[in-house]
């Protein structure tokens, strides 16, 4: 395998090269466009913490925190309690449990109660959290301390998440991420709501380089939003039971029938049993994520939320989606419906089994180009609603998508036609699969390292796998069986794009960008 790194020649040239292309794609595509929504004027004066100013946590949190704990001694204990009362009796006129005194048992219980409740006391007692100009900083720890700092430039994602308990109490958890595969995600449980929202208000226009006046005092105020598209519950519970989960089910329970009717025991259904459990979590727990699902736009970035009992409020800023993946399996195609997930560097690979990376769980071909044009507003393309519907159906060398060449059947004698590759003005498209089609997309300047890889018998047939190399995150991004010829080139030319696109990308802090960039004249238009 050879690798190369995309040259990077150090300080980041804002340009304007790509500012015109998003009502280009609004004009072609039918899917609604992005709504246009102003930036917001600077606050005037949101107030730093000094490097004395410290805040707290509600004082509630430890109960949202630690209420199962305390629930779980209460019925542990009251259970027994009550079980050895029922089988013991009286002795000497004192109820005894199992000749175990229940004032004892009371005692026992309200200890542990009590010593929960101091600890939990000192938890929150000892976390303090602090926001300045540059950084997060989080102390907590008793015996142990941690303190925890993120540097604003370096968010790449903001929620504003609602257990169902703490939605009792009107509090949200505030999680945030910073670029390192999601290891240090730095967490604030618990705020009131409306605290929580500010504060990603105020950490958000930072990072955006929004300029602080720290002689006029004021709120931050949550920039403003304009919902997009919403999923219909229906879709969502269609989408749910129409799923891998259910075949695997249908195919387990097709067996025991089978193993049933051959051997005449009933009992074989009750090894099924653990089988029919998990096939219903895994239907509850899609369906009470994705439902209330909605997509919106805000000058902060792509803003969904979603989710029945605990909610979830999420934002990605502009400019820090790594990829894009939009999929489809044979069980959805009938219905004509895709799914998009992205990598968000701080997001991490969601190996446990997270939806944060998905930013439109199921949807038709228009609410996909919709989605696009918000985490991908550039497609560098002149019909980019032409070109993004080759890629997503996937046939042949349509919209100037090379393909793998017929020498590639011999490995690949199912998809090998729908394998392709095609390089925009801003972004590279990888497509594969037949029964499960893919599209990725990945911006230039996004570019980590690139990699060619071929075994002896690709040799022998002069093919060679490209692999494009994101962040950490569920979109691995690769061109299968190429030519030889085919991949080198592709090799150095998206070398040299990434190069390019990173040398010219726009400032990370992208409302400070914005008030800059129409100042600078247009060159060689």
């Amino acid at each position: 395998m050879s690798e190369r790194l995309p040259q990077d020649p150090g300080a980041q040239q804002a340009a304007s090269a790509a500012e015109a292309a998003l009502p280009e794609h609004a004009e072609t595509a039918p899917a609604p466009a992005a709504p246009s929504v102003p930036a917001p004027a600077a606050p005037e004066g949101f107030t730093t913490d000094s490097a004395d100013t410290w805040h707290r946590v509600h004082p509630v949190s430890p109960l949202v925190r630690g209420w199962i704990a305390v629930a779980a001694v209460i019925f542990i204990f009251g259970r027994n309690s009550l079980d050895s009362l029922f089988s013991g009796g009286w002795q000497d006129g004192e109820a005894v449990t199992g000749g175990t005194p229940v004032l004892f048992i009371l005692i026992v219980v309200g200890s542990a109660v009590v010593i929960f409740g101091v600890a939990f006391f000192l938890s929150w007692r000892f976390t303090r959290y602090q926001v300045t100009d540059e950084n997060v900083h989080i102390n907590s720890g008793i015996i142990f301390r941690q303190q925890r700092r993120a540097r604003i430039d370096r968010v790449q994602a903001i929620d504003v998440i609602q257990p169902l308990l703490a939605r009792a109490f009107g509090l949200a958890e505030l999680k945030f991420d910073v670029a390192d595969g999601g290891k240090s995600a730095i967490k604030l449980s618990f705020l009131k709501l409306a605290e929580a929202k500010r504060l990603r208000a105020a950490i958000l226009a930072r990072a955006a380089g929004v300029t602080m006046d720290p002689d006029q005092p004021m709120n931050v105020q949550e920039a403003p939003e304009t919902q997009l598209l919403a999923l219909p519950p229906r879709r969502i519970i269609g989408a749910a039971f129409f799923s891998s989960t259910t075949v695997v089910a249908v195919v387990f329970i097709a067996g025991a029938v089978v193993a049933v009717t051959r051997t005449g025991e009933f009992a074989i259904f009750l090894g099924f049993f653990p089988l029919f459990i998990g096939v219903f979590a895994s239907y509850w727990k899609t369906i009470t994520n994705d439902l209330n699902f909605r997509v919106a736009s805000s000058p902060d970035g792509v803003r969904l939320h979603y989710g029945l009992l605990e909610t979830r409020s999420q934002t990605i800023p502009p400019g820090r989606v790594q990829a894009v993946s939009i999929s489809q399996g044979p069980v959805w195609r009938p219905f004509g419906w895709y799914r998009v997930q992205v990598n968000v560097a701080g997001y991490g690979d969601d190996s446990s089994g997270s939806s944060r990376s998905v930013v439109l769980p199921v949807g038709t071909e228009a609410e996909v180009m919709a989605v696009l044009g918000l985490v991908f507003p550039d497609p560098g393309v002149e019909r980019p609603f032409d070109v993004f519907a080759a890629g997503l159906r996937g046939v042949g060398a349509d919209e100037g998508f090379v393909h793998s060449p017929r020498a590639a059947r011999w490995v690949d004698p199912i998809s090998w036609r729908h394998n392709a590759f095609r390089a925009t003005a801003t972004a590279l498209l990888c497509r594969r699969g037949r029964f499960f089609r893919s599209l990725q997309v990945v911006p230039h300047e996004r570019t980590q390292s690139l990699g060619l890889r071929q075994g002896p018998l690709m040799a022998r047939l002069g093919l060679v796998n490209f692999e494009l190399h994101s962040t950490v995150g569920p979109i691995r991004p690769g061109v299968h069986h190429l030519s030889t010829a085919n991949g080198l080139e592709l090799f150095d030319e998206q070398s040299a794009r990434a190069a390019t696109a990173r040398r010219i990308q726009r400032s990370e802090k992208w409302l400070q960008a914005k008030q800059t960039l129409p100042e600078e004249p247009h060159h060689g238009d």
